[in-house]
Parts: C-alpha cells; sequence; structure tokens
C-alpha cells in the first residue's frame, strides 16, 4: 500500500450560493430602470393634475367674464327702461298747460330729480374693462338728459309769462334743450349700443342690446313748436311767423273772427261792461270763433291774456290743429294758475294772425272783469 493510499480522503470543497440582491431577482429588470418608469409615471399624473388645473381655472375665469358682461348689460337695459319712463313723463308735463307754472316746474323737478338717480346708477354699475367705453358714453347719455330736465324746469315759468322779450328767450333756451336730449338719443345708439355689442360678440354671447330714445319728434326743437305746446306766449308772436316757413299762401281771403269766450258759465261780455267771474285755481278759457276765410287753415293758435290794474300780466295759448272755411271752431285755453281776486282786470283774447291774414280787427276782443271767490 502507498503512503498515499492511506489517510485522509480528499476534501470536497463546498460553494455556498449567493444572496440576490434585494429587489433583484432572475430575469427582472435593474433598479434604475424601474426608477424611471416610476419617475415617468408620476410626471404623467402630475401634468395631467396641471392640465385639470388649468383648463378648470381656465374655464372659472372664462364664466366669470361671460356672467360679468351679461350683468353689465342687463344693468344698462334696465337703465335705459328708468330713463325712458322718466322722459316720457318730461314730455307729458311740458305738454300740461293746464297745470300752473309753478305746479309744473314742481313736477319737472321731481322728474330731474330721478334722472340724477340714474345717473348715480349708472356710476355705481360693476363694469368689466371690455365695457369701459360703453360705459363712459352711458354716463354721458345719461348726464345729457339730466341737464336738459333742470334747464328746461329753470325756464318753464318765464316761457309761460307775459313779458314778451323773456318768454322768447325762455323758450329758445327750452328748444335749445330738446337739442341735448336728441344728442342723448345719439350717444346711446351710435356709441352705447355698438360698444356693447362689440364687447358681447367677442365672447361669443347672443345677448340683445336696447337702445334708447326719448325724443319722438324733431318738432320740439322749434321754439315755436315749444311755445305752443307748453302753453307759452312765446314773445306773442303770430301764427303767420310760425307757420310761414316758405309756404305758398293759398289765394282768396284768410282770417278768423271771435265769436264769444265763457268762463264757466259766465259769457263775458265785451266793452265797458264788468264781468263778474267766479275765480278758481286755474280757471278755463272756452273761445269760440269762426273761419271767416275761404281757406282751410292750420295750426291756429289762440291766446287769452289777463292783465291786472297791477302786477304782472297772465298768458296761456292753445292751438287748433284746423279750421275750415266758413265754419266755427272751439277751444279750451286754461289760464295756468289762479287769476288776481278782488281788483279789475282787462282778459284780452285773440286768435293770432295766419298767414295771407289781412284784416286782423276782428281778431281779438276785450273783457272787463271781477273775478271774485
Amino acid at each position: 500500500m502507498s503512503f498515499f493510499d492511506e489517510g485522509d480522503e480528499p476534501r470536497t470543497q463546498q460553494t455556498r450560493a449567493r444572496r440576490p440582491a434585494p429587489g433583484s431577482g432572475g430575469g427582472g429588470m435593474p433598479d434604475h430602470q424601474q426608477l424611471l418608469v416610476r419617475r415617468a409615471v408620476a410626471a404623467g399624473i402630475g401634468l395631467l393634475v396641471l392640465l385639470l388645473l388649468f383648463f378648470g381655472v381656465r374655464g372659472c375665469l372664462d364664466s366669470r367674464k361671460e356672467n360679468a358682461l351679461k350683468d353689465y348689460n342687463r344693468d344698462v337695459t334696465g337703465l335705459a327702461q328708468e330713463s325712458g319712463e322718466t322722459s316720457k313723463a318730461f314730455f307729458e308735463t311740458l305738454v300740461q298747460s293746464d297745470l300752473s307754472p309753478v305746479d309744473q316746474q314742481t313736477e319737472l323737478n321731481s322728474l330731474r330729480a330721478q334722472a340724477e338717480k340714474q345717473v348715480q346708477s349708472a356710476r355705481d354699475l360693476s363694469v368689466p374693462g371690455e365695457m369701459e367705453a360703453a360705459q363712459a358714453n352711458l354716463l354721458l347719455s345719461l348726464q345729457f338728459r339730466e341737464e336738459a330736465i333742470s334747464r328746461v324746469a329753470q325756464k318753464v315759468p318765464t316761457a309761460r309769462g307775459s313779458e314778451r322779450a323773456a318768454a322768447e328767450e325762455a323758450t329758445s333756451q327750452i328748444s335749445g334743450q330738446m337739442e341735448k336730449l336728441l344728442a342723448s338719443d345719439i350717444v346711446w345708439s351710435q356709441r352705447v349700443v355698438p360698444f356693447v355689442g362689440e364687447a358681447l360678440s367677442d365672447q361669443e354671447i347672443d345677448q340683445r342690446v336696447t337702445d334708447s330714445r326719448v325724443v319722438t319728434s324733431l318738432s320740439w326743437l322749434n321754439p315755436s313748436t315749444v311755445a305752443d305746446r307748453i302753453g307759452g306766449a312765446a314773445g306773442e308772436s303770430t301764427n303767420e311767423d310760425a307757420n310761414a316757413e316758405d309756404q305758398d299762401i293759398a289765394p282768396g281771403l284768410h282770417g278768423h273772427g271771435i265769436v264769444s269766450t265763457t268762463v264757466g258759465d259766465v259769457t263775458l261780455q265785451p266793452g265797458g261792461t264788468a264781468n263778474r267771474v267766479p275765480a278758481s285755481g286755474n280757471p278755463t278759457f272756452n273761445v269760440k270763433f269762426a273761419n271767416q276765410g275761404e281757406n282751410n287753415e292750420q295750426n291756429v293758435r289762440v291766446r287769452v291774456t289777463v292783465k291786472p290794474q297791477t302786477g304782472k300780466s297772465i298768458s296761456a295759448t292753445k292751438t287748433v290743429d284746423q279750421t275750415t272755411a266758413g265754419a266755427e271752431a272751439e277751444v279750451a285755453v286754461p289760464l295756468g294758475q289762479a287769476p288776481p281776486i278782488g281788483t279789475p282786470a282787462t282778459i284780452t283774447v285773440e286768435v293770432l294772425k295766419v298767414p295771407g291774414e289781412e284784416k286782423v280787427d276782428n281778431n281779438k276782443q276785450e273783457y272787463t272783469a271781477l273775478f271774485t271767490r
């Protein structure tokens, strides 16, 4: 036996299996790849959240802007309606010649206060940036209306007075304020409406824009028309002055003559007869007159003037749209204020001269009267 045949048998070397690294397995992704995937997913989710927030906020802002524009347009529509009602009442009050000048002025001042409130309401509006141009013109239009009503209220008593020069000047100034009212209509239609409509259109908002017009007849710009409608003397102008306007005068006779004048139940007697007339706060004179010509006449003005022995005269005028040749006409002329009580007065009734009229001695009649309670 060899020396090497005895002794220990050869050692068998045992190799320990290595534990796989945490997170890694057979066939698994390396650590950095998983990290990249996770980051990409997180980034995608973050981007999605940002997009949702962006579009959500943008949608809210767009909705707020749209609502603000709609609200402003609705506010302007409300002011247009209020201003229209005030202006309608203004013109209705102007033609109420049965009111005394003082009462008429009081009512006009009340309407001025309404117009002033409308200006303030416009100033208090919440105005989107897109409506700034419309807002500036809205204020201008409403201010024109408030100023015109205020000025007319100041001038009405003088325009209805009997002082010739003062009445003419006041009537002219009233017609000038009618031009300011017309300017307010133009500003509204040519600036307010287009600017509001443009702002709404830019946001694709389908909403009606309201116009506002207060002057319904351009004849209010004529001083003689103003004098006629408010019952003013307008400087004692004649029908011929008011109607001339370069019209052709028809051939044949023209003119009128007074038939009678009554106050209540009293028929006034001309000449030196003393007529005792029960006085009221605002007596009305019923004047009957005849068309003694061969032509129909248009816009015939009848004026009544009460002149006391002391103090100022009171005058009022009414217009008959048409008289027929050979026929009688009648018109009620409210004096507009209380007559002087207990003192003699001269009442003058006139049918003012019409174009082509030559004989005028029968156009006027005077009565002596004593107004009593």
